[in-house]
């Protein structure tokens, strides 16, 4: 198996510094976005904490099949499942214990979304509205579920186009990383075919650019960090309301 790829972050256009983290462990086949929040620096401080615990446990684990973990297995999931689920919580407790402890970081938090491969699965862990799709046989499809007031919105009830628009609240979260105590990842699997590519962002990208138009980018820009490039042109051309940062995986069999 063999992942190329490629991945970039861009402060945006409206603010003054840049919140989003992320990190690409090609040796681990592991790859992360955060995006931040808590104003001042913190935001970027519970993103950066969460791409680097989530990244070294990784290491650790892969050193060490037979460390001890800090939280335990759910047995309804298998190995990956767990692993990928146990980093995310390891890294919401660093963060909780580092705003816990420092009043200056009092509220901060962040999304993840990461992917791990394995040979024959794509294991895809998240919480928060940052996004994972993948872009198949010209077809973009989401895999992650927004963890936001809209989608829950959207979810009990129908919002029209122009409800969804207006809505009032868009940027309101129902799940991140270091609001609590503990959090309850959601990890999703997908075979992946030779030649998928999979989207990691922030909401930097996906609140300024539509799925049609990230596919019309795919679709027509093979090479990733040129993509990865106009993906991100894209999205500050749109207005750049928030930091945007965009990681393309794409995976190949060997």
């Amino acid at each position: 198996m063999r992942i190329e790829v490629a991945g970039s972050t861009h402060v945006g256009m409206k603010r003054n510094h840049n919140e989003d983290n992320f990190l690409m462990l090609p040796e681990e086949h592991l790859f992360i976005v955060a995006d931040g929040m808590g104003g001042h620096s913190s935001g970027e401080i519970a993103s950066r904490i969460a791409v680097d615990e989530l990244g070294e446990f990784y290491k650790m684990t892969s050193k060490d099949q037979d460390s001890t973990w800090p939280f335990k297995m759910d047995k309804q999931r298998n190995y990956d499942e767990n692993r990928l689920a146990t980093g995310i919580k390891l890294a919401n407790a660093r963060i909780f214990e580092r705003a816990s402890s420092e009043s200056k970081y009092k509220g901060m938090g962040t999304t993840i979304v990461s992917v791990h491969f394995t040979s024959d699965v794509a294991y895809v862990g998240h919480v928060g509205d940052s996004r994972v799709y993948f872009f198949r046989a010209g077809a973009l499809k989401q895999i992650t579920e927004d963890h936001s007031l809209l989608n829950d919105y959207l979810k009990a009830k129908k919002l029209s186009p122009e409800e969804v628009e207006n809505f009032p609240h868009k940027n309101v979260i129902v799940r991140a990383l270091g609001m609590k105590e503990s959090v309850q990842v959601d990890v999703a699997k997908v075979e992946p075919q030779v030649g998928d590519i999979f989207l990691l962002c922030s909401d930097g990208l996906s609140g300024m650019v539509t799925d049609a138009q990230m596919q019309e980018i795919l679709a027509r820009t093979p090479e990733l960090d040129k993509a990865c490039s106009q993906l991100i042109d894209m999205a500050n051309a749109a207005g750049g309301n928030d930091n945007v940062t965009c990681i393309l995986a794409r995976y190949h069999a060997n």
